[in-house]
């Protein structure tokens, strides 16, 4: 008889709650009928997924599903990383985005992830660390990185994605060409004292923002973050053109972007503006910061 304890934020796509609750309901239902000890507790506020994965494990329980979007499972994944018993985790993906879940190809259908569960069949994957926070997905600063984050948590629960489109257009001319004065080091790359660049971004996946292709090469299994700096571009042609290469995953093809694989990254910053870094959508503090690889630092569910 195996325990499993549910994580659920029902703000996640709240504005499909009923949906979602039908969703999450089902799952709870099947997994009961089928022998298993349940307990579900829904998040109230930021760090309540940590706190209660962190529970969890010291509790023995035998796996998590966590039923909420990106923000919710780094939380998740940040409590596994820090518990001295891990546990593996089913990823119920109810987000805006959900990148993670989506490259992953984790099923959504409630019997079909129930199967999954059934047939204990996990993997164990990556992930990445900033100081002292995890994310399994990316971690970002510079143009537009903050967009998830500063967009209004009811927009996101009304429009979804549209609300970060809507978002991004009214912070574009604010941001197009702010330039971030940085020193990069890792054993790939070391930048000058000072190089100025545009954006800063590190991926544990090819997804980024639902652009399933952005960093081609990334992948939560090899050990590695893909880094891609994109320097101070000067025209708007030049924008198009670096951005355009980006959500196509043709960025190595431009002369202005910056692309390596690395284990660890230190980044500083020389700026007197202050420059924010996101991890999977969620405000992480700023510079200056270490990144590096957390290798099979969690395991989940898989088909």
């Amino acid at each position: 008889m195996r325990k499993v304890k549910i994580i659920e934020n029902p703000s996640s796509g709240k504005n499909l709650v009923p949906y979602f609750q039908k969703r999450i309901n089902l799952v709870i239902n099947i997994l009961i009928d089928r022998g298993y000890v349940i307990h579900k507790f829904q998040t109230k506020k930021k760090d309540d997924a940590y706190y209660e994965t962190v529970k969890a494990c010291n509790e023995k329980w035998d796996a998590i599903i966590v039923s909420g979007g990106d923000g919710t499972v780094n939380e998740v994944c940040t409590g596994i990383a820090k518990s001295i018993r891990k546990i593996p985790v089913g990823i119920l993906a109810e987000g805006t985005v959900n990148d993670f879940a989506t490259i992953m190809n984790l099923p959504k259908d409630p019997k079909e992830f129930c199967d999954m569960i059934d047939n204990w069949n996990t993997q164990k994957v990556d992930l990445g660390k900033v100081n002292d926070k995890c994310f399994m997905n990316v971690v970002a600063s510079g143009f537009l990185s903050n967009v998830a984050h500063i967009t209004p948590i009811e927009y996101k629960s009304i429009f979804g994605r549209v609300a970060y489109v809507a978002e991004g257009i009214k912070q574009f001319p604010k941001q197009v060409f702010k330039k971030m004065q940085v020193k990069i080091t890792s054993e790939e790359y070391c930048s000058k004292e000072q190089e100025e660049i545009m954006l800063f971004l590190l991926s544990n996946t090819s997804s980024i923002g639902g652009f399933k292709n952005a960093i081609p090469t990334a992948d939560a299994t090899d050990g590695y973050l893909d880094c891609m700096i994109v320097k101070s571009l000067q025209s708007s042609q030049e924008f198009l053109d670096v951005f355009w290469k980006i959500i196509s995953g043709k960025h190595t093809q431009s002369a202005n972007v910056i692309h390596f694989k690395t284990k660890k990254v230190v980044v500083e910053i020389y700026n007197e503006e202050i420059f924010d870094i996101d991890v999977d959508g969620e405000y992480a503090g700023q510079f200056p910061a270490t990144f590096e690889i957390l290798p099979n630092a969690f395991e989940i569910f898989i088909k």
